[in-house]
Protein backbone atom coordinates (compact mmCIF):
# COMPACT_ATOMS: atom_id res chain seq x y z
CA UNK A 1 0.00 0.00 0.00
CA UNK A 2 1.79 3.04 -0.94
CA UNK A 3 1.39 6.40 1.57
CA UNK A 4 -1.30 7.96 0.05
CA UNK A 5 -3.42 5.00 -0.41
CA UNK A 6 -6.33 4.59 2.37
CA UNK A 7 -6.84 1.40 3.80
CA UNK A 8 -10.24 -0.20 2.68
CA UNK A 9 -12.90 -0.30 4.89
CA UNK A 10 -16.81 -1.93 4.60
CA UNK A 11 -19.40 0.44 3.71
CA UNK A 12 -23.71 0.00 3.79
CA UNK A 13 -26.08 -0.04 1.54
CA UNK A 14 -27.41 3.40 2.23
CA UNK A 15 -23.90 4.83 1.57
CA UNK A 16 -23.52 2.47 -1.98
CA UNK A 17 -27.10 3.91 -2.70
CA UNK A 18 -26.08 7.43 -2.29
CA UNK A 19 -22.52 6.93 -3.51
CA UNK A 20 -24.11 5.22 -6.67
CA UNK A 21 -27.13 7.51 -7.11
CA UNK A 22 -28.99 4.28 -7.18
CA UNK A 23 -31.86 2.04 -5.69
CA UNK A 24 -31.39 -1.26 -3.85
CA UNK A 25 -33.25 -3.13 -6.42
CA UNK A 26 -31.29 -2.06 -9.58
CA UNK A 27 -28.14 -2.71 -7.20
CA UNK A 28 -29.49 -6.24 -6.41
CA UNK A 29 -30.72 -6.45 -10.51
CA UNK A 30 -26.82 -5.62 -11.47
CA UNK A 31 -25.02 -7.57 -9.11
CA UNK A 32 -27.07 -10.74 -10.72
CA UNK A 33 -26.38 -9.64 -14.01
CA UNK A 34 -22.00 -9.53 -12.82
CA UNK A 35 -21.99 -5.63 -13.55
CA UNK A 36 -21.91 -4.23 -9.88
CA UNK A 37 -19.64 -5.37 -7.00
CA UNK A 38 -21.55 -7.99 -4.93
CA UNK A 39 -21.31 -7.39 -0.84
CA UNK A 40 -19.38 -9.32 1.62
CA UNK A 41 -21.13 -11.00 4.02
CA UNK A 42 -19.28 -10.31 7.35
CA UNK A 43 -22.30 -11.73 9.98
CA UNK A 44 -25.27 -13.81 9.27
CA UNK A 45 -27.48 -10.74 9.41
CA UNK A 46 -25.35 -8.08 7.87
CA UNK A 47 -23.62 -7.74 4.42
CA UNK A 48 -21.12 -4.15 3.37
CA UNK A 49 -19.59 -3.47 0.27
CA UNK A 50 -15.79 -2.79 -0.18
CA UNK A 51 -15.05 0.89 -0.35
CA UNK A 52 -12.55 0.84 -3.25
CA UNK A 53 -14.44 -1.83 -5.09
CA UNK A 54 -17.41 0.78 -5.09
CA UNK A 55 -14.87 4.08 -5.81
CA UNK A 56 -13.58 1.20 -8.89
CA UNK A 57 -17.38 0.72 -10.34
CA UNK A 58 -17.85 4.19 -10.13
CA UNK A 59 -14.65 4.96 -12.33
CA UNK A 60 -15.76 2.22 -14.96
CA UNK A 61 -19.12 3.53 -15.32
CA UNK A 62 -17.54 7.27 -16.16
CA UNK A 63 -14.78 5.75 -18.71
CA UNK A 64 -18.18 3.81 -19.81
CA UNK A 65 -18.26 -0.07 -19.67
CA UNK A 66 -16.64 -0.60 -23.29
CA UNK A 67 -14.00 1.67 -22.42
CA UNK A 68 -15.38 4.98 -24.24
CA UNK A 69 -14.70 8.00 -22.28
CA UNK A 70 -17.75 10.06 -22.51
CA UNK A 71 -17.98 13.22 -24.34
CA UNK A 72 -18.40 16.41 -22.44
Amino acid sequence: MSADEKPDRFIRLDEVKRRVGLGKSMIYRLIQEDKFPAPYKVSSFASRWSDREIVSWIDDVIDGFEGRKRKI
